[in-house]
C-alpha cells in the first residue's frame, strides 16, 4: 500500500507539472494501451474531441497514438527497444507530447520501454578452430570470441559454459570496460600422437527466465613446436576522431609481438567481431595493424565503434585485443524548427499573452553545438516564451489592430551554439480577424442643402456618406433618421432616408412661405454585434420662386354703400413700372435692385459733388491769380457758373421717395411727378453778374 501511495503521489506531482511518465514492456501489439491521458491531465473527452488533440513524438517515426474514444494513449506499432535505443542505452525512453489543438496547451509524456529477454546471447562464428602447440605448458591461456546479448539488465549475458574433455577448461577475465571475456586454458599437456584434435563447445547463457543460450563449437589443432604465441602491446586500444575526418585518414595502428623467428614469428591481423556498420566504416591492414576510415563517419548515427581484433602468428597462435572509435561531435546540423500547432488567425482584440503557435527546436548535435536559441523579428507584436523543454509558444506582446495591420509573417530563427553558429528560420503566416472596434465616419462634419419650394415628391435632396474602417459585416453601414418634429408634425413625414445609400429624400413639396429652412440628424450604424454609430447634421434651406400673384391692396376697393374695406390688413404700394410678380413673392430680387438703384445714384451724385468743387476751386484759383494782376476784379457773368440754388434744383429733380419696411411685400418706390426732368434750372441773364458763393439763408 505505501508503495501505491507513494506511486501516486509521485504521478500527481508530475501531472502537476504537466508531464507523465508511463512504462510498457517491448514487443507490444499495435493498439496496445500504455496510460489513460485524459484521466491523468483531468481532461474531459469531450474536451479532447471538440477541441482536437494529437500526440507527436521526436523524429520522424510515431509510436505512440491518442485513442479519440477513450483518450488512452496507445502503441502506434510494435516497439523493438534495441532497435530503437540499441544495446548501450541502460534505459531507453521514448518522448511524446499531447497537444490540445482549441486550447494551446501541451504535455510531456515519457515512455520507458522496458527489456524483455527476447533475444538469445550469440556469438559471431557458430563454429571456431584454435591451435595449439604440443608444446604448450599447462596453463597457457587461448582467447575466445566473445558473445552478444542485445538486452540489458538480467536479460543480458550472464555466464559461460564449456564442455569438452579434460585437457581445458574455461576461465573468465574482465576487461577495463566490464566486459567478460572467456579464454581457454590448457589443464593438461598435450600429445599430438594420442590426439590431433580436440571437440570442445562453449555456451553464453543470460539471466532471463528461463534461461537463452547460444553455442559455438571449438576445435583445437594439435601442433608441433610453436613456443610463442603473439602478445598486444595494450589490451584496448582507445580513440577518439572529429566526425568530419576526411576518408582515407589513418585512425590508429595495433601492433603485437612475438619471440619467435621465422615463419613463427610472423604476424597477420584479423577482425573478429565486426557490426555492420563497423565494417562499411572501418578496414584494417593484415600486414601492419593499421586501421583505415573507409566511410565519413555521422555522430548522430554512431557514436561508438568496438572492434576485437586478433593477432595470430605462422604456428597459429593468437592473441585479442580490443579497439574503441569513439566519435566527437562537430555542428554540422542546422537546428530544426517544426511548427506543432499554428491558429491561422486571431482576432485582435485578443489580449496580450494569447498563444498563437507551439513549435519544437531541436539541433541532433550534442553539448554546445546542439543548444539552440530562439528569435523573432523585432518591432512585431509577438515575443517567444519558452513552453517545455524544446518547446517555444509565440504569442502576443501587446493588442493587435486589424486596420493597421491585417495580416503578418512571423519568421522564427533557431540558431545553436557551435562556432561557427548555424541557424533555420521558419515563417508563420497570421492573419487579424476584425472587430468591431471603429465607429462610422462621416465624409463631412455637417451638410447643408438647398431645395427650391414646390419639389415633386420624392425629389432627391443629397446624399451623405460615412465609411467604416472596420471589414466585413462590421464595416456595412446603415442609415436612419434620428426622431424629430417638424411644424409639430414627425419629422419622417417630411423626408426619409435610404438605408444603404445615405440619399435623403423629400416625402413632401415645400412651401417657402410655411418653412424656410429645417434642422435634422442623420445616424450611421455599422452591423457589428454591438453596433457602433455615429450623427451627422443636415441644414436644408428652402428656396423662394414666384409661384404666388401680385395683390393690389391700397387703395383697397370701395364697399358697395358704406366705402368700408372688408378684411384689408395692410397696404401695399407698386410703381407704375414694377412689372407682373414683382411683390407678389417675398421682395428679396426687388430689395436687392433698390439697394443696387440706390447705391448707384449715390456714387454718382458723390462722383458730381467733386468734380463740381474741383471745377469751382481751379476758377477760384484763376480768378484770384487774375485780380493780383490787373488789381480789379470784374464781374463775370452769371452763366458761366451753377450755383447752390442749381445743385439743389438738380437734387430735387432726381429725388425718390424710398420706403423700405421689414416686410418685403410693403416696401415702396416712390417717383414723383417732376422727376423726368433732365436740365438744370435756367441760369441768370448773361449781363448780370453772379457771385461764387452765396450766402446761407438766416435759419
Amino acid at each position: 500500500r505505501q508503495a501505491l501511495l507513494w506511486c501516486a503521489l509521485v504521478a500527481a506531482w508530475e501531472v502537476s507539472w504537466g508531464q507523465l511518465r508511463y512504462s510498457v514492456p517491448e514487443e507490444m501489439q499495435k493498439g496496445s494501451f500504455v496510460g489513460d491521458v485524459a484521466k491523468d491531465l483531468g481532461l474531459e473527452l469531450s474536451a479532447l474531441r471538440d477541441h482536437g488533440a494529437r500526440v507527436v513524438s521526436e523524429g520522424r517515426r510515431q509510436y505512440f497514438s491518442l485513442h479519440e474514444k477513450t483518450g488512452h494513449l496507445v502503441t502506434a506499432e510494435r516497439i523493438d527497444r534495441e532497435h530503437v535505443c540499441g544495446r548501450l542505452m541502460e534505459k531507453c525512453v521514448l518522448r511524446c507530447e499531447v497537444i490540445v489543438e482549441g486550447e494551446m496547451k501541451i504535455y510531456a509524456i515519457e515512455v520507458e520501454v522496458r527489456d524483455i529477454n527476447d533475444n538469445a546471447p550469440s556469438f559471431r562464428e557458430t563454429e571456431t578452430e584454435v591451435k595449439v602447440s604440443e608444446t604448450t605448458v599447462a596453463g597457457s591461456r587461448f582467447s575466445l570470441s566473445v558473445a552478444r546479448d542485445p538486452d540489458i539488465g538480467s536479460n543480458s549475458l550472464k555466464r559461460y559454459e564449456l564442455s569438452g574433455d579434460e585437457h581445458f577448461s574455461l576461465e573468465i577475465q574482465t576487461a577495463p570496460d566490464g566486459e567478460k571475456r572467456p579464454e581457454l586454458v590448457l589443464a593438461k599437456a598435450l600429445d599430438r600422437e594420442k590426439n590431433a584434435f580436440h571437440e570442445l563447445v562453449l555456451r553464453a547463457l543470460d539471466g532471463g527466465d528461463p534461461a537463452r543460450t547460444g553455442t559455438m563449437r571449438i576445435r583445437v589443432v594439435v601442433l608441433d613446436a610453436n613456443d610463442n604465441a603473439p602478445v598486444f602491446i595494450q589490451a584496448v586500444y582507445r580513440v577518439r576522431v572529429r566526425e568530419d575526418m576526411p576518408v582515407g585518414s589513418e585512425l590508429l595502428t595495433v601492433s603485437a609481438t612475438d619471440a619467435d623467428e621465422g615463419k613463427n614469428g610472423e604476424i597477420k591481423y584479423t577482425v573478429q567481431i565486426f557490426s555492420e556498420m563497423a565494417s562499411e566504416a572501418f578496414r584494417l591492414n593484415t600486414e601492419t595493424g593499421d586501421i583505415t576510415l573507409i566511410e565519413e563517419l555521422d555522430f548522430e548515427k554512431t557514436a561508438l565503434y568496438e572492434l576485437e581484433v586478433q593477432a595470430q602468428d605462422g604456428g597459429d597462435l593468437s592473441d585479442m585485443t580490443k579497439v574503441v572509435i569513439e566519435v566527437i561531435d562537430v555542428n554540422d546540423n542546422v537546428p530544426e524548427i517544426s511548427v506543432r500547432s499554428l491558429l491561422s488567425a486571431v482576432p485582435e482584440d485578443s489580449p496580450s499573452g494569447t498563444v498563437v503557435a507551439l513549435l519544437h527546436v531541436q539541433d541532433r548535435d550534442s553539448g554546445a553545438n546542439g543548444e539552440v536559441r530562439c528569435s523573432l523579428d523585432t518591432g512585431l507584436p509577438f515575443r517567444l516564451r519558452s513552453s517545455l523543454g524544446s518547446y517555444y509558444s509565440v504569442e502576443t506582446s501587446r493588442e493587435l489592430d486589424r486596420e493597421a495591420v491585417s495580416e503578418y509573417n512571423v519568421t522564427v530563427r533557431a540558431t545553436d551554439g557551435g562556432s561557427p553558429a548555424l541557424w533555420s528560420s521558419a515563417v508563420l503566416a497570421l492573419r487579424v480577424l476584425d472587430v468591431n472596434d471603429n465607429a462610422p465616419v462621416f465624409a463631412e462634419a455637417r451638410y447643408s442643402a438647398w431645395l427650391t419650394e414646390n419639389n415633386a415628391k420624392g425629389a432627391l435632396v443629397l446624399t451623405v456618406h460615412a465609411w467604416d474602417a472596420d471589414w466585413g459585416e462590421n464595416a456595412r453601414v446603415r442609415y436612419r433618421l434620428c426622431e424629430g418634429q417638424v411644424r409639430g408634425a414627425p419629422l419622417s413625414s417630411y423626408v426619409s432616408v435610404h438605408a444603404e445609400t445615405g440619399a435623403l429624400y423629400a416625402l413632401r413639396s415645400f412651401d417657402y412661405e410655411e418653412v424656410r429652412e429645417m434642422g435634422l440628424w442623420v445616424r450611421a450604424e455599422d452591423g457589428g454585434a454591438p453596433a457602433l454609430s455615429s450623427n451627422v447634421s443636415v441644414r436644408l434651406l428652402i428656396v423662394d420662386e414666384n409661384d404666388n400673384a401680385p395683390q393690389v391692396l391700397y387703395p383697397p376697393p370701395a364697399s358697395s354703400g358704406t366705402g368700408a374695406v372688408a378684411g384689408w390688413t395692410g397696404v401695399e404700394l407698386a410703381p407704375r413700372s414694377a412689372e407682373p410678380g414683382t411683390l407678389g413673392d417675398a421682395g428679396v430680387s426687388v430689395t436687392r435692385w433698390l439697394v443696387v438703384a440706390v447705391a448707384a445714384v449715390g456714387c454718382l451724385l458723390v462722383t458730381f459733388l467733386l468734380a463740381l468743387l474741383a471745377l469751382r476751386l481751379r476758377q477760384w484759383r484763376c480768378s484770384h491769380l487774375l485780380a493780383r494782376s490787373s488789381g480789379t476784379l470784374r464781374a463775370v457773368p452769371a452763366s458761366h457758373f451753377v450755383g447752390i440754388e442749381g445743385v439743389r434744383a438738380f437734387l430735387h429733380s432726381y429725388a425718390h421717395d424710398v420706403s423700405l419696411t421689414a416686410d418685403s411685400r410693403k416696401s415702396q418706390l416712390g417717383c414723383p411727378g417732376g422727376s423726368c426732368c433732365n436740365t438744370l434750372p435756367a441760369a441768370p441773364p448773361p449781363d448780370k453778374g453772379a457771385p461764387l458763393l452765396l450766402p446761407e439763408e438766416p435759419s
